[in-house]
C-alpha cells in the first residue's frame, strides 16, 4: 500500500538528516548513472531508462520488468532510483507482507489515480517468488492493461517461480553478480562521499581485500562491514581500518588465499587429493577455505566434475550427474547458498567408490594415436551409405549386431594396428565390478585375444 503520513514523514527525516541511516541506505545512487555495475541494462533505450522517463516512447510505453539476480546487486536499488527519478506514482509492497487485498487496493488506487489525474503507477513488488499463484494471478489484469507498471524483484529462477501468464507480459531483466571492481568502486565512493564517511577513515589495501571477499559480490553486505568496522576504528581513534579491527569486527578470519597466486592451486589441488583419498573431512575443509576466501564457485564447481570422472568414474556413474547438477545448480544461485550445493558434491565424491579406469583408458588409447597407431578403418565399417561404396568394398560383410540373438558380432572394430590392444581394465570397486563383468563377456564374444 502507499506510505502512511507517519511512514511519509519518516522518510523525510531521512532526507533532511541521513546521518543516522545505514551506510548502504544512504548511499543508494539518486539516478542511474551512479549505479554500479548491470551496464547491459543501462544502456540508452533499455527499459529502466524508459521507466525513469528517458525517452517518450508515444504509444509503446514502458513495460512492465522483472528482476532477477542474487541478493546485494542492486534489485532494490533500481527500484529506489525509478522511484526518485519518475515523475509517476510509485507504490511499494513485500510479498511476504503483502496479499490480494494489499495488491488489489494498489490496482483499485492506479485506477483512480489514472481516470482522475492521468497520474500512471509504478509498483514494485519485492521477493515476488513468495507470491502463491493466486496472489501472482491477482496482478495480471493491471499488468496486461497496464493500470500499473510492474517491477517485480526476485533471487529465485523465474522460470520455476513466477507463473507463465506474468513472465509473458514482462520483460525479464537478468542482474550479474558485481564483479570486485564494481564493489570496490563502491567501497572508495562510500568512504569519500559526503553522504558516506568523508574520508573520516581510510582503508588499507589488505583490508579492503578482506572486505571484498566477505562481501562476495554483494554491495549492501560488503557496506554494512564497512560501516561496522569504521565507527570501531573510529571509537579507537585510529585513522584507518586495519585488518584487525575488520576480523573482530565481523567476526570473520582473513583466510590465507590469494585466487591468482600458489595458495589458490595449492588448496585447490588439496581439495581434489582429499576427495580422491575419501577423506571428507578434509575436503570439507579445504572447500571451505575456498568458499571463506572468496573463490568463484564455478571454478569450484569445475574441478568437482573433473574429478568425477577422473577418480571416481563407472565405480559410481552417478558421481559425475552430481557434480554436473551441482554445477548448473551452482550457476544458478550463486553464494551464499551454492555453498550448500557444493558441500552435498563434494559429500557425494569423497564418499563414493574410486576407479580412476576412465582416466587410464583414454590415457592409453590417446599415447597409443600419438605414436601412430592408427591405421585404416576395416573396410567392413566403412560409409556405404553413397553411390560406388560396394565397387570399393565398403560397408561389405559387416554383421548387425542387433540380429543376432546375444546382440554381439564376432567381428574387428578396431584398426589392425591395435586390434587386440585393451586400454579399459576396469576395478571391482563399487558399480564398476558390473563393468568388469561386462566388458570380460563382450570381449570374449567378440572373440579378442588378450593382449
Amino acid at each position: 500500500m502507499e506510505p502512511d503520513l507517519f511512514t511519509a514523514a519518516a522518510e523525510e527525516r531521512q532526507e533532511k538528516d541521513p546521518a543516522g541511516s545505514p551506510l548502504a541506505v544512504r548511499m543508494r545512487p539518486r539516478t542511474l548513472d551512479e549505479v554500479v555495475g548491470q551496464q547491459h541494462l543501462l544502456k540508452p533505450g533499455s527499459p529502466l531508462r524508459r521507466l525513469v522517463g528517458e525517452g517518450t516512447g508515444g504509444p509503446a510505453g514502458p513495460s512492465s520488468v522483472i528482476l532477477w539476480g542474487p541478493p546485494g546487486t542492486g534489485k532494490t536499488t533500481l527500484a529506489y532510483v525509478v522511484s526518485k527519478a519518475t515523475n509517476k506514482r510509485f507504490v511499494e509492497l513485500s510479498a511476504i507482507t503483502a496479499g490480494v487485498k494489499e495488491v488489489r487496493a494498489v490496482i483499485d488506487g492506479a485506477r483512480r489515480a489514472t481516470g482522475g489525474f492521468g497520474k500512471e503507477t509504478v509498483l514494485f513488488l519485492d521477493e515476488i517468488h513468495r507470491f502463491s499463484k493466486a496472489q501472482q494471478d491477482s496482478l495480471l489484469p493491471a499488468v496486461e492493461n497496464r493500470w500499473v507498471t510492474l517491477i517485480a524483484a526476485t533471487t529465485e529462477n523465474p522460470y520455476f517461480s513466477i507463473i507463465s501468464p506474468l513472465l509473458s507480459r514482462s520483460l525479464l531483466l537478468t542482474l550479474e553478480p558485481l564483479t570486485d571492481d564494481d564493489v570496490r568502486g563502491l567501497l572508495k565512493r562510500a568512504l569519500s562521499d559526503e553522504r558516506g564517511l568523508k574520508d573520516a577513515v581510510a582503508l588499507p589495501e589488505d583490508t579492503e581485500d578482506h572486505l571484498l571477499r566477505i562481501a562476495g559480490g554483494d554491495a549492501r553486505r560488503a557496506l554494512t562491514a564497512l560501516e561496522a568496522a569504521a565507527g570501531a576504528a573510529l571509537d579507537k581513534g585510529e585513522p584507518e581500518i586495519t585488518l584487525t579491527t575488520l576480523e573482530e569486527t565481523v567476526d570473520r578470519a582473513a583466510v590465507k588465499y590469494d585466487r591468482d597466486g600458489d595458495q589458490h592451486y595449492d588448496v585447490a589441488s588439496a581439495l581434489i587429493k582429499s576427495i580422491r583419498g575419501s577423506d571428507v573431512d578434509a575436503a570439507l575443509h579445504y572447500l571451505a577455505r575456498m568458499i571463506e576466501a572468496g573463490e568463484d564457485p564455478r571454478f569450484i564447481a569445475r574441478r568437482l566434475m573433473i574429478s568425477a570422472s577422473e577418480d571416481i568414474g563407472l565405480a559410481d556413474p552417478n558421481a559425475l550427474p552430481i557434480a554436473v547438477a551441482a554445477a548448473q545448480a551452482v550457476a544458478m544461485i550463486g553464494f551464499p547458498e551454492a555453498a550448500l550445493t557444493l558441500s552435498h558434491a563434494t559429500i557425494a565424491l569423497a564418499l563414493a567408490p574410486k576407479s580412476n579406469a576412465a582416466t587410464t583408458a583414454i590415457g592409453a588409447a590417446m599415447e597409443d594415436v600419438r605414436k601412430g597407431l592408427a591405421g585404416p578403418v576395416p573396410p567392413h565399417l566403412r560409409d556405404g551409405h553413397y553411390k560406388g561404396a560396394a565397387k570399393l568394398g565398403h560397408a561389405q560383410g559387416y554383421v548387425y549386431p542387433h540380429d543376432l540373438p546375444e546382440g554381439i558380432a564376432e567381428q574387428q572394430y578396431a584398426p589392425d594396428a591395435i586390434k587386440d590392444r585393451e586400454y579399459y581394465e576396469p576395478t571391482r570397486h563399487g558399480a564398476e565390478a558390473r563393468y568388469a563383468d561386462a566388458v570380460e563377456w563382450t570381449r570374449k564374444h567378440l572373440g579378442r585375444k588378450r593382449s
